[in-house]
């Protein structure tokens, strides 16, 4: 009896070793971000969070007792690193899902071989093509869609009055989906463009683009991208003396982007997640204890606040590995019942909103999972 008793209990031991640490065979998560390349300033800190979120599943009994295991790969933001990745996530890691990329080029070249395989993959990239150029069965998006953004960026400029407006976009894939829901989008709230310019994401300098813009008078300028050029166009606004707003998108609320530009960011307004805005949430809000908790993991326990302070991206990752993870305690790890079961995720309340997919919508956010922020006094002000 003591001897069973003894074998039970080292099982026990064995199981729960490491703080929660689970001793079963692990499910593998393929998890590639830009870690190194142009958008690593994004991609470094996503990796974090998907880290952390593992750990608090595992802490938890994982996945109906197996833990979860990311398999971390670098695919630089580049397009063709980042097929070979999936491939090989695919047919040598033997992955049942991945999470990521970060960027929409890298994420478009991967998604051939993804829905080809027929594995579920959740990406933490920006533009629309991932779920909205067919096919787009086995591919999934955590953060809102570019029209999701533009839509809540147009409804408040319509609401103040503005009528005529230029934008200026990046000639990456993330800045050509912008292009393409600003144009498509603008006429419903009864705005013109009038006038368009576009430079490439590794440019320095948009002082030619915006001296075009400043000649044909806009009352707001738009400009869609990410990274360390969003920055530069602000600078070189400033530079200019131009007076009016200058709108940026949902890829840019982040502490970096205001170290960035300085001065310059002053009064730029942009859509956001709510993680942004936190402490400015009503209490009422459904997300606001879930996001508290969150941001209390990330900067108290694993202190990554320290290196990467918390921006609209932080919790992509976050949202898409929760999400993963509840349709596979449902239905396990067979491909087509876990993609089934992720399609029809209901009501799960997230980092960056309350998420409802479906077989159309594979990221299941609306404008409502947005809020207005402004740059005042070198802060986050909330504005709707």
């Amino acid at each position: 009896m003591k001897k069973g008793l003894s074998v039970t209990c080292l099982f026990l031991a064995l199981i729960f070793a490491g703080g929660g640490v689970l001793a079963a065979d692990p499910i593998k998560l393929g998890a590639f971000f830009d870690l190194t390349g142009a958008g690593s300033a994004i991609g470094t800190p996503t990796k974090l969070v998907a880290e952390m979120v593992v750990k608090k599943i595992n802490g938890e009994g994982g996945i109906n007792g197996r833990p979860l295991q990311l398999v971390i790969a670098d695919d630089e933001g580049d397009p063709t690193k980042a097929a070979i990745i999936a491939k090989r996530f695919i047919e040598s890691d033997k992955v049942t899902a991945i999470i990521g990329p970060t960027r929409t080029d890298t994420g478009m070249a991967a998604k051939p071989t993804i829905e080809q395989m027929k594995v579920p993959t959740f990406m933490c990239v920006g533009g629309d093509p991932v779920v909205t150029v067919a096919p787009f069965r086995w591919t999934f998006k955590s953060p809102q869609r570019t029209s999701v953004a533009v839509k809540k960026t147009y409804d408040y400029m319509k609401k103040r009055g503005f009528q005529k407006m230029a934008i200026i976009t990046s000639a990456d894939g993330f800045g050509r989906d912008g292009k393409n829901w600003l144009e498509k989008l603008a006429p419903e709230y009864g705005l013109k463009i009038i006038t368009g310019e576009s430079f490439q994401a590794t440019d320095n300098d948009m002082t030619a683009q915006l001296i075009k813009i400043k000649a044909t008078s806009p009352e707001a300028i738009v400009c869609w991208t990410i990274g360390k050029a969003g920055s530069i166009v602000a600078k070189n606004a400033k530079q200019l003396a131009i007076q009016v707003p200058l709108f940026q998108c949902h890829g840019l609320p982040d502490p970096i982007y205001i170290k960035l530009a300085g001065e310059a960011s002053e009064g730029n307004i942009m859509p956001s997640t709510k993680l942004i805005v936190a402490s400015q949430l009503p209490a009422s809000d459904p997300q606001k204890k879930i996001i508290l908790e969150f941001i209390r993991l990330y900067t108290d326990v694993y202190q990554y606040d320290r290196q990467f302070p918390i921006n609209t991206h932080s919790g992509y990752a976050w949202d898409a590995i929760y999400i993963v993870a509840n349709a596979m305690k449902k239905v396990g790890t067979d491909n087509e019942k876990l993609r089934e079961a992720i399609e029809n995720t209901k009501g799960y309340v997230g980092i960056s909103g309350i998420y409802n997919l479906t077989a159309e919508d594979h990221n299941g956010l609306g404008t409502d999972s947005m809020v207005m922020v402004q740059i005042a006094g070198g802060q986050w002000k909330m504005l709707e």
